[in-house]
C-alpha cells in the first residue's frame, strides 16, 4: 500500500508508459467502409460525413491502390442503388451485373489480396428503406432471409471473401451458411452484425445510401421491430451466441462508442473474433466538435479507436481508418 506502492512510478516517462501499455492499436485492426455509385469519374463528398465519398468504380480502383499503399487489408462495400432499380423484394441485390457485384470484382482486380466484405441487407435496394420485405405493415422475416441468401451467394460468386448480413432477421446466419455451402462457397465467411441496435447514430450513413425508411401509410416508421433496443444488454449476448452456433465466423457490435460494455460482454461470451462498427454518427459528431475547436481531432479519434480495442474488439470498421493508418505508420 501507499507509500510503498506508488502507481505513478510506471507513468513517469513516455518510454515507461509505452513499455507497460496494455492495449496496442495497429493498422491490421481496421476495416475500411466504402460507398460506391454508378457512373464514371464520380467522387461525391457525403455532406454529413466530411472526408467520406461516394465513388464510381473507376475511382474505386484508385482508392484501393491508396489503401494498399497504407497497408490496409480489408474493405466493407456499400452500394448506392438508383431509385429506378429499387423494389420491395430487393431483386437488384442479387443481379450478377449489379453495382455491388461489379464493385467486388473491381477491388479484386485491383488487388487480389484485399479482403472484400459486403453489406448484406435489403435497405439500399428497397423502395421502403427497410432491411427486409414489407407486407401487411410488417417487415417479413422468412421471405427476407430467402432474399438475403440469394444476395450472399451472388456476392460470393463475384469474389467476396466475407458477407456481412446487417439486417437482424432471425435465423439468417444458418440459412446463409447453408446457401453458401450448397453452392460450393464453404470458404466464404460470414461477419454477422450480431448485436445491431436501433440507434440514433446512423443518420449520416442513411444519407450516404439514401436508405432511410420512407414515411408512408402501412409502412413501419422505424427499424425497431428487428434492430435491438438500446436498453438491452443480455439480449446482445443471446444474439451473439446464437449467431456463433449458426455458423458465423466473426461477430459485430454496432454502434461502437455508446456500446463498449456490449463489446466486452460479447467478447467474454463467445469464441469468435469480435468486430465493432465505429458508425457514421460517431464520426460526424467528432468532426463537428473538432470544427468548433472544442476537441483535438487526431487525439480524439485515436483515443476512440484505442478504447474499442481495450473493450475487446479484434476488428474495427471505421471511417478514420486511412488517417489512423497514416498516423500509426508515421506517414
Amino acid at each position: 500500500m501507499y507509500p510503498i506502492i506508488r502507481n505513478r512510478r510506471l507513468r513517469t516517462s513516455n518510454a515507461l508508459r509505452s513499455l507497460v501499455q496494455e492495449t496496442t492499436l495497429t493498422v491490421d485492426d481496421f476495416i475500411v467502409p466504402l460507398f460506391v455509385v454508378e457512373g464514371v469519374g464520380i467522387k461525391e463528398e457525403i455532406l454529413s460525413m466530411p472526408g467520406q465519398y461516394r465513388m464510381s468504380l473507376d475511382l474505386l480502383e484508385d482508392e484501393i491502390r491508396e489503401l494498399t499503399a497504407l497497408n490496409l487489408k480489408a474493405v466493407l462495400l456499400f452500394a448506392k442503388t438508383d431509385d429506378a432499380k429499387k423494389d420491395n423484394e430487393g431483386v437488384e441485390a442479387w443481379n450478377p451485373e449489379g453495382l455491388m457485384q461489379r464493385a467486388i470484382k473491381t477491388v479484386k482486380t485491383t488487388n487480389s489480396e484485399m479482403l472484400v466484405l459486403t453489406d448484406v441487407a435489403l435497405d439500399p435496394f428497397s423502395i421502403y428503406g427497410h432491411d427486409g420485405i414489407v407486407a401487411g405493415g410488417k417487415v417479413q422475416n422468412d421471405p427476407t432471409v430467402e432474399a438475403l441468401c440469394k444476395m450472399s451467394v451472388s456476392h460470393a460468386r463475384a469474389g467476396a471473401d466475407l458477407v456481412a448480413p446487417s439486417d437482424m432477421m432471425d435465423g439468417r446466419i444458418i440459412e446463409i451458411r447453408k446457401a453458401l455451402d450448397a453452392e460450393g462457397f464453404e470458404d466464404v465467411g460470414i461477419l454477422s452484425y450480431a448485436a445491431k441496435y436501433a440507434s440514433s447514430f446512423y443518420g449520416p450513413f442513411r444519407d450516404a445510401l439514401d436508405s432511410a425508411p420512407v414515411d408512408a401509410e402501412d409502412i413501419p416508421e422505424d427499424k425497431k421491430t428487428y434492430q435491438m433496443n438500446p436498453a438491452n444488454r443480455i439480449e446482445a449476448v443471446k444474439e451473439a451466441l446464437m449467431d456463433q452456433e449458426e455458423g458465423a465466423d466473426i461477430l459485430m457490435v454496432k454502434p461502437g462508442l455508446p456500446y463498449l460494455d456490449i463489446v466486452r460482454e460479447v467478447k467474454n461470451a463467445v469464441q469468435l473474433p469480435v468486430a465493432v462498427y465505429h458508425v457514421s454518427g460517431e464520426y460526424a459528431m467528432l468532426h463537428a466538435a473538432a470544427e468548433k475547436g472544442w476537441i483535438d481531432y487526431e487525439k480524439a479519434y485515436l483515443e476512440q479507436l484505442m478504447c474499442f480495442k481495450r473493450a475487446g474488439a479484434d476488428l474495427i470498421a471505421t471511417y478514420f481508418a486511412k488517417e489512423a493508418a497514416k498516423y500509426l505508420q508515421g506517414l
